[in-house]
């Protein structure tokens, strides 16, 4: 592109010459005709100049924009864009540049917008933790079990939400670490399903697992895995009413093994089904953080699979995700 382009400069400063030159003749003739010979080369001198200024002002208009756009930007004014005008490849910088402008303004937004949510999620185990402590301090409370223990649970929280939020931030900068290894998914899949066949039981809740025989073994970080269904499954329970059903299954598809989680729950209304997948979104009922699902798929993407949600009226909710069979 760099060579073509220049070699494309060179062709249009050539032709600007020749039409410079052609125009400025004609002109110079025909002004030298009557003002008398003597003062052609001065003419001729002055209109190339006078045409050569214009032309070049003309031509270096777009890359003049991009230089002044390029200052704002630096700025910090992520809206700035610049016309696509001028020749093939000045257009093409000018694409890239409101592109890269746009990437730019989107990331700001998600920061400050990842940074009030931040603030909101930790202000109120913070401000438990403090009201219990000064009440504790001015002998309000006594310093007992009683007073203390959610003092602890508050710290907890705390401490989960940090370890969420550095797992959801590593993955989507694509800097967490993850401990590949061969794994056995359907193993994994029964590991997991038993561990919350109590919970299933105590809210009456059928919990199944399916996964077919011929699933081949996986390079992946067993532990996240282990996270992403644990937290599928959490969900899917949740809001799943007594007597109905939580089906987890495996199944080999194409190049790769697609686990799905079904259940019979109330669903999610298609205005929330498209945001399931933000930080800190979290529908009325929900207890959680609203960082589960964030990285749940985030961990699946960093195993370069994907996940999706489909919840149609009355039919429960369906979250898929895929696992490529070679890492």
């Amino acid at each position: 592109m760099r060579s073509h382009f220049a070699g494309r400069i060179g062709c249009f400063i050539v032709v600007v010459l020749v039409v410079i030159a052609s125009v400025v003749g004609l002109l110079a003739w025909l002004i030298g005709s009557i003002l008398g010979a003597t003062n052609s080369p001065v003419v001729a001198v002055v209109l190339g100049l006078l045409a050569f200024l214009i032309l070049a002002r003309v031509a270096t208009s777009p890359v003049g924009d991009l230089i002044e756009a390029s200052g704002r930007v630096e700025a910090g004014d992520f809206s700035t864009r610049v016309p696509e005008t001028g020749m093939r490849e000045v257009r093409t910088l000018a694409r890239a540049f409101n592109a890269m402008s746009a990437r730019l303004e989107e990331t700001e937004q998600h920061r400050r917008s990842a940074l009030a949510d931040v603030s909101h999620e930790l202000r109120t185990p913070l401000t438990v933790i403090q009201g219990n402590l000064e009440a504790i301090i001015d002998g309000v409370y006594p310093a007992d079990p009683a007073h203390l223990e959610p003092i602890l649970a508050e710290t907890r929280i705390l401490e989960r939400l940090i370890e969420d939020l550095r797992t959801l931030t590593l993955a989507e900068a694509g800097s967490l670490v993850l401990h590949r290894e061969p794994t056995d998914l359907r193993v994994l899949l029964a590991d997991v399903v038993a561990s919350h066949r109590t919970q299933a039981e105590q809210a009456g809740i059928s919990l199944t697992v399916a996964a077919g025989d011929t699933l081949p073994t996986l390079e992946i970080d067993p532990a996240r895995i282990r996270e992403v269904i644990s937290n599928l499954l959490t969900n899917a329970l949740r809001h799943t009413p007594r007597n109905g059903t939580v089906e987890m299954s495996a199944a080999l598809a194409g190049d790769n093994v697609e686990v799905t989680v079904h259940d019979t729950g109330s669903g999610i209304p298609a205005d929330q089904l498209e945001r399931i997948f933000d930080r800190f979104y979290r529908s009325p009922d929900s207890p959680g953080s609203g960082l589960g699902l964030p990285i749940a798929k985030s961990l699946v993407e960093a195993h370069n699979g994907t996940m999706d949600a489909r919840s149609p009226a009355g039919e429960g909710t369906t979250i898929q995700f895929t696992l490529p069979v070679q890492a």
